[in-house]
């Protein structure tokens, strides 16, 4: 007789199978409870917020179009395009010179008076005399930007120079673009009309002897871009005319009479417009239109801003929402100042110092009133860096950033319109 060895005990069951088959067991029979973290706690790891964010999305339109709809029926319609094309029309001289835009795109000489320009205020402000304030802002960017450019091409081709005397035969500073593929230029290869020119068009503010190249020129990317350009420009029109002017003026009597309640009132009245005005603009010009003029010169490099929108400090976000304007300050300006043994903290405030004084710059002189507004704003921004950085973290810091855009514009637009309407009509009334 064959005796056959008893059969191997059954595995244990495995832990994770216990635990279903024991949920669906108990809740078969009445037992509805199990150890678990509420949704909405941290240690829960839910993380899917979508539906939170398509409602704050909702109730922000919502809410804007009761403001907007409320500001049709006190005002009536107020957006008028014969309005602004007549502003151009009404008095051509009282606008830069196109040609003078022109000849200072081709001559180094005319750096020299840009300089002065630029350092002696009291200079621009007799070229600018006749001026109205919104043709001597556009001078004066126009001015800036040309400036920066020459600034960055000086710069380089010194140290093309410098490379070259010490026997360096060739000098590569950017590499082609995808399936592009160009001759490289070495200095002083690269001292042409067509160079420069390039350059002073393209849209970047930082040279290099070999920019990065598109293969190709695409029209339908080129289309959608143009669309963008004449579509935001035409809302941004019609948004500054129907919402922020009443507002704006509604604001003048607070403002004469110190009534503070209603000056708070006023200027969170005007932040939302004004706020809108703003993330439009940063559209229409750092995506619409950089990229249009990029596409049509095959210009390779379009990171023209980054991921501001989730900024944690203060710093983060000035460093990328504006690309251009960064890579200038950081190679023009912050490398030299490193270089030359500067302190960290002393070189980042150098910046700002040197950007508080542009941007009271470009507001005061067209305007032809020195206030110190836009300077005390953006120096401000300093003591909020360091506070957020050290005190709010994740989406505290962020929200801090988005109040500190939110708030501090209107504030500074409201004290500009104020003190212009006291000194252009109040002191001749």
């Amino acid at each position: 007789m064959t005796v056959y060895p008893p059969p191997p005990p059954p595995p244990p069951p495995h832990p994770q199978l216990c635990a279903a088959l024991w949920d669906s067991q108990s809740r078969s029979k009445g037992f509805c409870h199990v150890l678990q973290e509420s949704l909405l706690s941290s240690a829960s790891g839910y993380s899917n917020y979508r539906g939170i964010l398509n409602w704050c999305v909702v109730m922000l339109v919502l809410c804007n179009a009761r403001l907007f709809l409320e500001n049709l029926i006190k005002y009536g319609i107020l957006v008028d395009p014969i309005q602004v094309v007549s502003l151009f029309l009404k008095d051509p001289y009282n606008w830069p010179a196109s040609c003078l835009i022109i000849e200072t795109t081709g001559t180094f000489l005319y750096l020299v008076n840009l300089t002065t320009l630029l350092f002696f205020p009291s200079a621009t402000v007799l070229m600018l005399t006749s001026i109205t304030p919104v043709g001597g802002a556009f001078a004066l960017c126009v001015y800036t930007i040309l400036f920066m450019k020459l600034y960055s091409y000086k710069d380089v081709n010194m140290w093309c120079r410098e490379i070259r005397h010490t026997k360096a035969r060739t000098l590569t500073l950017a590499q082609s673009n995808g399936s592009a593929v160009h001759a490289h230029v070495s200095y002083p290869g690269n001292l042409t009309h067509r160079d420069i020119y390039y350059f002073v068009f393209a849209p970047t503010l930082c040279y290099e002897l070999n920019f990065p190249r598109s293969p190709r020129i695409r029209k339908s990317f080129l289309l959608r871009r143009l669309f963008e350009m004449l579509f935001f420009i035409q809302l941004q029109i019609g948004l500054v005319q129907q919402w922020m002017v009443p507002t704006i003026q509604n604001s003048m009597k607070p403002f004469q009479d110190m009534d503070f309640s209603r000056m708070i009132e006023r200027m969170l009245k005007l932040a939302v417009p004004n706020h809108l005005i703003w993330l439009i603009f940063f559209y229409w010009f750092f995506h619409s239109s950089m990229n249009f003029v990029a596409e049509l010169m095959r210009f390779g490099d379009r990171e023209f801003y980054q991921d501001w929108w989730n900024s944690e400090t203060v710093t983060y976000f000035w460093s990328n929402w504006n690309i251009p304007v960064h890579k200038w300050c950081l190679r023009h300006f912050y490398k030299p100042l490193m270089g030359r043994g500067v302190n960290k903290w002393v070189a980042q405030t150098a910046i700002f110092l040197v950007s508080a004084f542009f941007h009271e710059y470009l507001v005061s002189v067209p305007l032809k009133m020195f206030r110190l507004w836009a300077f005390m704003g953006m120096m401000s921004q300093i003591p909020l860096a360091w506070f957020v950085g050290r005190f709010l973290r994740g989406n505290y810091g962020n929200a801090a950033v988005w109040i500190s855009l939110i708030i501090g514009q209107p504030i500074a637009v409201l004290m500009y319109v104020h003190d212009f309407y006291v000194l252009h009509y109040v002191s001749q009334s």
